[in-house]
Formats: C-alpha cells, sequence, structure tokens
C-alpha cells in the first residue's frame, strides 16, 4: 500500500496492523556508528503504551522492540535498520460487531470506500497502535540528531475546552499529562473522568517545542520545514489542525507586531542573529531560523465510545451501534512521544539533506 514512507535522506516506513503478529518500522539513510540498543526504545514506548494513565486503553502490550537488522556491536551500521514490536493482548473478538458496520468518525468507511476490503479488528492500519512504530522510528532519529544538542518536547495545553493558563516546565515534566499548569491538570482529569462515566471522548491541543534547531533546515518551495513537519504532524490519525508560531492569531496582527525584530548577540561581530520574539515559530521562508520550533497541534475526540450511534453497514442499511471494549477517553497524553517523534524524524531528515549541501 502506498503513502506509507516518510523522507527523503532519512527515510522511515511502517508496517503492521493493530491485531497482526506485530508492527514495525524499517529506517533507511541512518549514518553509521550510532550508538543504538533495544533498552534505547522502552522509555518513549512506555509513555505511548497503552494502560499507561488515567482512562486509557487498558490493554496490555510490553511494547518490546526486537532489533532484526542494521546495528552491529551496539551500532548503527549504515545500512536499513528494521525492527519489530510484537502484538499480544489483541483480543479480536470485541470487533466483531464491527465486522460489517463502520464507526462514526473512524477510518473505516473510507478505508472501505478506497480499498474494498478491510481489517475489522481494532482498526487495522488505522489504529492508533500503529504509533507504536513512528516512536521507535523517533527514537532513531533522536540518537542522530543528539550531538547537535536538540531536544523536541510535547506539551498539553488544552484539554476538553480546559486551557492551561501557566508555562511550569518543570510541573510539565512531573506528571503524565505534561500540562504545565497545576489549577489546570485537576480541572483536565476531572474532564477525563466525567467524559469516561458517560462513556465520552475528548480532545485537546498539544503545544509542541523543538530547541537548539540549527538554522538553515528546510529546502525552499515544496520541502519548506514547516510543509514536512505539517504532513508529518498531520499524518498521525488523531490530528486535525497544525499552527506554527503565532499561527492564526498573526492573522489579527499588523506586519510591524508579527515581525520578529532581530538583534545580533552584544560583542559578537560574526552573524549570529537572535530574535527579540517567536512569531515566526522559528522558521522563516520555510527555513529554520535558530530560534525554537513551536508547533500547535489539534487532536480530535476518540471515535470509538460507547454511547448509542446511528451508522449503517457496508450495504448501506441504516443501524445503531454501541461499541463495547478497550479504548482511550482522549488521544492524550498517549500522543504526546508520537508527535515528538514525527518531528524528530522530520528534523533528522533536514539535518541530513543540509550535510549535502554545506
Amino acid at each position: 500500500m502506498p503513502g506509507n514512507t516518510l523522507g527523503e535522506a532519512l527515510k522511515i516506513t511502517t508496517f503492521g496492523e493493530s491485531h497482526g503478529s506485530a508492527l514495525g518500522v524499517v529506517v533507511d539513510g541512518c549514518p553509521p556508528g550510532i550508538p543504538l540498543s533495544e533498552e534505547d526504545f522502552l522509555e518513549p514506548l512506555s509513555r505511548r503504551r497503552p494502560g499507561s494513565y488515567l482512562f486509557s486503553s487498558p490493554r496490555q502490550e510490553e511494547d518490546r522492540v526486537e532489533l532484526l537488522s542494521g546495528v552491529f556491536e551496539g551500532l548503527t551500521t549504515g545500512c536499513p535498520i528494521a525492527l519489530i514490536v510484537r502484538n499480544r493482548d489483541q483480543r479480536s473478538e470485541h470487533y466483531e460487531t464491527l465486522r460489517e458496520i463502520f464507526r462514526p468518525g473512524h477510518a473505516d468507511i473510507t478505508y472501505f470506500q478506497k480499498f474494498g476490503i478491510r481489517d475489522h479488528r481494532g482498526g487495522g492500519r488505522a489504529s492508533s497502535r500503529e504509533t507504536v512504530a513512528r516512536v521507535a522510528a523517533g527514537v532513531i532519529a533522536g540518537r542522530i540528531l543528539e550531538p547537535l544538542g536538540v531536544k523536541v518536547k510535547a506539551y498539553t495545553v488544552e484539554l476538553a475546552g480546559i486551557r492551561a493558563r501557566e508555562w511550569d516546565l518543570g510541573f510539565a515534566e512531573q506528571n503524565p499529562m505534561r500540562c504545565p499548569d497545576r489549577e489546570a491538570l485537576v480541572k483536565m482529569e476531572a474532564a477525563l473522568k466525567k467524559a469516561y462515566g458517560e462513556r465520552d471522548s475528548v480532545g485537546g491541543i498539544v503545544e509542541l517545542r523543538a530547541e537548539n534547531i540549527p538554522p538553515g533546515l528546510g529546502e525552499p518551495v515544496f520541502d519548506k520545514l514547516e510543509a514536512d513537519l505539517g504532513k508529518a504532524i498531520l499524518s498521525v490519525g488523531a490530528v486535525k489542525a497544525v499552527e506554527f508560531g503565532a499561527g492564526f492569531e498573526a492573522t489579527r496582527l499588523l506586519g510591524s507586531q508579527n515581525n520578529d525584530p532581530i538583534l545580533n548577540r552584544p560583542g559578537v561581530k560574526a552573524l549570529d542573529p537572535v530574535y527579540a520574539s517567536n512569531n515566526s515559530g522559528g522558521i522563516l521562508g520555510g527555513i529554520s531560523n535558530g530560534d525554537t520550533i513551536v508547533i500547535r497541534v489539534g487532536i480530535k475526540p476518540i471515535p470509538s465510545i460507547g454511547k448509542p450511534q446511528k451508522t449503517v453497514d457496508i450495504n448501506g442499511t441504516a443501524t445503531e451501534l454501541i461499541l463495547k471494549g478497550r479504548f482511550d477517553v482522549c488521544a492524550i497524553p498517549r500522543i504526546l512521544p508520537v508527535l515528538e517523534a514525527m518531528v524528530l524524524v522530520v528534523i533528522a531528515d533536514h539535518v541530513l539533506r543540509q550535510r549535502r549541501i554545506r
């Protein structure tokens, strides 16, 4: 099936379904000599793993990576890195009612319209389970970027309409939601509990911050850094919106307000600019300017809910669907490491592309 590969200098190809034997990724273009072991994947995958947070799916998966190729004696060889994560707790019987019925808000119907066949077990390829391969790819990208000091962090800034007003990154690192506001976190958790009790789901907004990004990343015109980041982030199933820097707020500003004043560092004669503000989100003309890249991502509510919903079957017959199974109430916080991984993969790809030029 086309459309499963991302990147140009660093290519990742994911494969596998929610209830298949395993999911995996092939990473091609990773430079040789980078330390990499199966243990490097444990912490990032544990953050994405089901059952890791309040009201997330109780599906229990080890999510342990098996490195199949591209690593020898703890170092990457420069050859394609192939890895898999085995499925061990899939319960396909929970999805038997969906064999001929489509879930509203889900890709069930569009996969069937496109291919004329679909894997109804857990959503198949359209399941959030697919993102385990993305997180694994992000680990490899992160190791490529490590010498540059690149850091990518995702934070929950809104959930169920409750917006974070404070920005305490120290506190954000201490809670699984990565919410930087203590008061907002309490309200968010209450909203999750309420939605769970009502057999419903909620959405939210995630902010990504990528620091220590070298200037000059991104290609003119069609491979702008924003374009590639936007594509990678929007390829994540629950994502419905992306904005950079001031985003839509920039449409309400004057040019004199939106432009970020360019300053040189005191005492430095060479070009080493800093910016008085960051409405650009760290990208100008599709090319990184060396400032922090700031991205906000809109996450829709999980479509699999326990409330009765109107739908149709594969014959077009109207029916009512009441789901029973193991589902998240919200894609947040499990989507945070997925979004971080997508940013890391794109940045690593463009770092390797830039090395060809400079």
